[in-house]
Parts: structure tokens; sequence; C-alpha cells
């Protein structure tokens, strides 16, 4: 079992930028999960955002995010992060934390989840 813990979000002017936090704890072991962020906007269907592999030598983006997010891991503070620059109004959402075996696009194949942060942009 692992429990997901985002921290970060908040209000943020259009342009801005702000860095989302996910802490891991429980009897998972950390380092042996791929992790990921989705998001999901009122209204709409969760969406995925960034992944990242085990070690960190491989990410993949969504196109709405690429060059403006960067998703990063520390396996020895079991945290993960998520780097937002040059925000939009378009990334309002609620973000969210997630585990899995495999470095996926689809919310299907991830296991653990967290509860989410509030991502909001004023334009």
């Amino acid at each position: 079992q692992m429990q997901l813990l985002e921290s970060g979000g908040g209000l943020v002017q259009a342009g801005g930028s702000l860095r989302l936090s996910c802490t891991a704890s429980g009897r998972a072991v950390f380092s042996n999960y791929r992790m990921g962020w989705f998001r999901q906007a009122p209204g709409k269907e969760r969406e995925f955002v960034a992944a990242i592999n085990w070690g960190g030598s491989r990410t993949i983006y969504a196109d709405s995010v690429k060059g403006r997010f960067t998703i990063s891991r520390d396996n020895a503070k079991n945290t993960l992060s998520l780097q937002m620059n040059s925000l939009e109004y378009e990334d309002t959402a609620v973000y969210y934390c997630a585990g899995g075996p495999r470095t996926s696009d689809q919310s299907d194949d991830w296991t653990y989840w967290g509860q989410g942060t509030q991502v909001t942009v004023s334009s």
C-alpha cells in the first residue's frame, strides 16, 4: 500500500508558476513505482499531465503542457514534484498524484492516487 499526499496548489495569475509536491508513505517502496500527475477540471474527465519512470530517466508529457511543466522525483525523500511555468487559465483543475507499475497516460493503469490539490489560474 502507498499513500500519496499532494501539496502546493493555490491561486496564481496567468503566466505565473507553481510547484506541486506529492509525498508518498506506506509499505510500498516508492522507488519501485512509476509516478504521474493527472488533473481534472470542473465538468471534464480526468486527464493525463505527466509521468516519470522509477529512476527518473524517462518522462512523458501531455502535449498541452510540454515545454511548460517539468516532472521530477526524489526517491531518497519519497517525493514527486511538478514544476508548472507559464500557467494558463486552462490549467485550472484539481491535480492528482498517482503511482503504478507502468509509465502510462491512461488513468486505468495507475494503482495509487492522492486526494488532489486545487490549482486555480486567473486570467
